[in-house]
């Protein structure tokens, strides 16, 4: 507006604005100055201060730096100091005064439209509004200003709004840097609508994209942000308003002729009248869907509508939708969440995905930092559905459901033709085709090791892309290794051995869950045995005092190098070093190649060990494999003398006795496919570190951790051209932060519709959590809500109440006295270990986390499957 390059002007027309100057404008005025460009869209005229402006302020302020740097230090959750702080920057930048020739630009400005025309004063933050990020509501908006005095005035108090204390916070939280988020200034015409409003393009609760919500009342949408009002509410679907409630809206937002807004009161003939007619609301819609169709994704739209045309004065995109994974063809489709599966639901690096789908036994498709497969053939054929989901329900009651509301709309799936099989994936042969023969499970464990041992040795001789073209042959032996018909018969020996006791048991004897005890220290099980040897860790450490205060001052992943320093450290270095030897690739999350192993980051076992320390006698390893065996052999003796004195008994005891025996011999072997997977994984690892680092040394990469952000094909391209796009993983990092915050969905459609299933059970005492009952058992004691494992700090009888648990959570079961976990399934790794150690246990309990504080005492029903908050 100035004649000065639009990157460098403190004033640009919105009309000369697009997405490509967010750095200039703000997400605001670039989302405005595309909107502006849509045909048959229109726009509030108007024009932006930028941020060249506000970085000129901001220079000019007082003690600004000093402020900034004391609150870059600050805890999201220290309220008071933030509170504090920001509103001593917030009073520092609106008394700095506005240069003159910017103020003098910005009443020119005014004149073009005259200067006592009403204006909306809006900020316009260059974190706001962005894909991965709306800030919605994190600075602030002034309607109805009236004056170039009062425009400067609430320009300052924009500039001002970007350090509220919510605002702060929110960036705290969501790890973004102070300084480089900048504040641009929008004023636009203010216009008076008849009605006002918000259009989601997708239905902002289920993420269905095929359904449009309108929210609309009478007057300025200041009513309707602010909760003055109820709105009334369009659903729209397929060209077709499906829905629609209209409320009594008795007060609306009016402005004054002067400047400001005030309340007013509705005629009461017009209270019950809706604000939309239905054909303007499918007008409305429709231009949604085509701002929709210029962002590419989901908008949260603002619109008026003024003498029947509407007007769009903001649209952001809507960035708490989970993302479908991508389809090529138009057909429906029904996705479910590897994450549930393998107990591990946090979002994913992009190597960590492209590494899991390349390695694993199915085809996955990657979304919102997660993986998820596509059952709609098997759901839409009849002789694969109900083998599906038997299967379905066996591991996650609440996947069931969710499938099972999805089929009985009828309408979603069609009815394929039958392509046999019972809908149990592919096993390689049938479990009943292997003896019962624990030198089975030698024999298979002797084949991945040597298996293990061969990679390890060959792939320490290659290097540059050579490295890449090794790996993709062995990821082909990793598959045929976890594909050996044996492996997978082995591993469904187990289950169907635990499901069978489990049915029989109940039918014949009315025990629940009768193979829990049974299966109680089932040997070769190598994660229980994991957690075991952390407990003969701590029995060399506890003789140490100088080494236990040695470990409770560890603030670093290097204390093994100085620990030999201490009285004994060097026996306890030892112990350390071959625990990490033997278990050192595990860790949280670690289907996550990018995740840091414990050989990484040994630091993580330090909690669990002084615990162990401080919990446990010497020798606590062995007696407690010993009680739980004998614990087990009892049980077995007892279930046996019973069914004899039944009908039939004698059969029904020698049915029963074969089955324990191959529970026994096959259980513990569930767990040492997982191991076979993640010792691959580290050696993998490995491998493409180095070739990072040898990339960094080249000045090719910044730092070793890119490539972390790159997927294993991107990395091998980089490799062989040594080019790399680092706005590409820029991108990708922020992506992923933005992927941390959704919540994946069990069941997902391609509509993008999140499918939640229920509990539907009559036999849960009011006010319980229900869940899936996977240990018998119960347990009363206090509740420790751990989301990190390197933060556990136990006392002996606390239940652990987390998200989810992996083999790695395993260290820290041999101290809890029960389990609650938000997912899982009777024959998922956490519930295993449960029976192992004889843990009662309840999974699959939603929002446990949230509902169940830390330091609540509970009772968890382990054979009833539900979870009770005493008071």
């Amino acid at each position: 507006m100035d004649g000065d390059r639009g990157d460098q002007a403190p004033l640009v027309d919105l009309r000369e604005v697009d997405e490509t100057q967010v750095s200039v404008v703000g997400g605001k005025a670039a989302h405005l100055g595309a909107l502006s460009r849509i045909d048959g869209i229109r726009v509030p005229a108007g024009f932006c201060v930028t941020t060249a402006a506000f970085r000129r302020v901001m220079e000019q302020a007082p003690s600004i730096d000093g402020w900034l740097d004391q609150l870059s230090r600050l805890s999201p959750d220290d309220r008071e100091a933030i509170r504090t702080l920001s509103a001593e920057i917030r009073r520092s930048v609106e008394e700095t005064a506005i240069p003159g020739d910017l103020a003098a630009a910005i009443t020119v400005a005014l004149a073009r439209f005259g200067e006592q025309t009403a204006y909306a004063v809006r900020s316009s933050a260059t974190a706001e509004d962005t894909p991965t990020a709306s800030f919605a509501g994190q600075q602030d908006t002034h309607l109805n200003v009236v004056g170039p005095e009062a425009i400067l005035r609430h320009v300052s108090r924009c500039w001002a709004s970007l350090f509220t204390e919510r605002a702060v916070i929110y960036r705290l939280r969501n790890g973004v840097d102070h300084r480089t988020v900048q504040m641009a200034v929008v004023v636009q015409q203010m216009v008076f609508p008849d009605a006002s409003g918000i259009l989601f393009t997708a239905d902002p609760v289920t993420g269905n994209r095929k359904v449009a919500t309108v929210d609309a009342s009478f007057g300025l949408g200041e009513a309707l942000v602010s909760g003055l009002v109820n709105p009334d509410v369009f659903t729209v679907r397929d060209g077709e308003v499906v829905a629609g409630t209209v409320a009594v809206k008795e007060r609306a937002v009016a402005a004054l002729p002067g400047g400001g807004t005030r309340e007013v009161a509705i005629d009461r003939q017009r209270q019950e009248q809706p604000a939309l007619t239905q054909a303007q609301v499918l007008r409305l819609v429709r231009l949604g869907r085509r701002i929709e169709a210029q962002f590419g994704r989901p908008q949260d739209i603002e619109w008026c509508l003024i003498d029947d045309e509407f007007q769009i004065v903001q649209s952001r995109p809507i960035t708490t939708l989970f993302p479908i994974p991508a389809a090529d063809d138009q057909e429906n489709h029904v996705y479910l969440s590897v994450g549930h599966q393998q107990m591990m639901t946090d979002a994913m690096r992009p190597l960590g995905l492209s590494m899991w789908q390349l390695t694993a036994m199915a085809p996955m498709l990657a979304a919102g930092g997660r993986l998820f497969v596509d059952a709609t053939r098997l759901l839409a054929s009849p002789a694969s559905r109900a083998g599906f989901l038997t299967m379905a329900g066996r591991d996650d009651p609440l996947m069931r459901d969710a499938l099972e509301t999805l089929l009985d709309r009828r309408d979603f799936l069609p009815t394929l033709p039958d392509q046999g099989g019972s809908g149990r994936p592919t096993t390689g042969g049938a479990s009943t085709s292997v003896d019962t023969d624990p030198a089975v499970v030698a024999e298979l464990i002797e084949r991945s090791e040597a298996s293990i041992a061969a990679l390890r040795r060959d792939i320490a001789t290659v290097t540059g892309t050579a490295l890449f073209d090794f790996l993709l042959e062995a990821f082909q032996e990793h598959k045929r290794v976890l594909g050996d018909p044996l492996n997978m018969q082995a591993i469904m020996a187990g289950m169907e051995a635990t499901w069978w006791l489990n049915d029989r048991l109940h039918e014949w004897l009315g025990e629940k869950n009768a193979a829990d005890t049974l299966t109680l220290s089932a040997p070769g099980n190598v994660t229980s045995e994991m957690g075991l040897a952390l407990l003969d860790v701590a029995d060399v450490i506890r003789p140490h005092p100088e080494v236990v205060a040695f470990l409770q001052d560890v603030a670093h992943d290097d204390f093994l190098d100085e620990l030999p320093k201490v009285a004994g450290g060097a026996e306890a270095r030892a112990a350390i070093e071959a625990y990490l030897d033997r278990y050192g690739m595990r860790c949280v999350g670690e289907i996550d190649i990018t995740r840091p192993r414990w050989s990484e980051r040994p630091g993580t076992l330090v909690p669990v060990l002084l615990d162990n320390v401080k919990l446990f006698e010497p020798g606590a390893a062995r007696r407690r494999f010993e009680q739980g065996r004998q614990q087990a052999q009892e049980q077995a003796q007892e279930v046996l003398t019973r069914l004899r004195a039944l009908p039939d008994g004698q059969q029904k005891a020698d049915e029963t006795a074969r089955m324990i025996d191959r529970v026994r011999a096959f259980i513990g072997y569930r767990e040492y496919p997982k191991y076979d997977i993640i010792s691959r994984y580290f050696a993998y690892k490995q491998a493409l570190l180095a070739e990072a680092e040898r990339l960094v040394r080249a000045g090719v990469l910044n730092e070793t951790e890119d490539v972390f952000y790159l997927t294993f094909q991107e990395f091998h391209a980089v490799a062989r051209s040594h080019r790399v796009d680092d706005e590409l993983i820029r991108r990708r990092r922020e992506e992923f932060r933005s992927y941390q915050a959704l919540t994946p969905p069990r069941v997902l459609t391609s509509d993008g519709e999140v499918i939640t299933g229920a509990y539907r059970r009559d036999d849960v005492p009011a006010g319980a959590l229900a869940g899936v009952p996977v240990s018998a058992g119960t347990v009363e004691g206090r509740a420790r809500v751990i989301l990190d494992m390197a933060q556990a700090d136990l006392e002996a009888g606390d239940i652990l109440v987390t998200a989810h648990t992996d083999p790695s959570w395993t260290p820290l079961f041999v101290g809890i006295a029960g389990l609650v976990t938000e997912v899982g399934g009777l024959m998922t790794h956490g519930a295993v270990i449960a029976r192992e150690y004889g843990l009662p246990a309840v999974v699959s309990v939603l929002d446990a986390t949230r509902l169940i504080r830390d330091g609540q005492r509970i009772r968890v029903h382990g054979s009833d499957g539900y979870v009770e908050i005493l008071p």
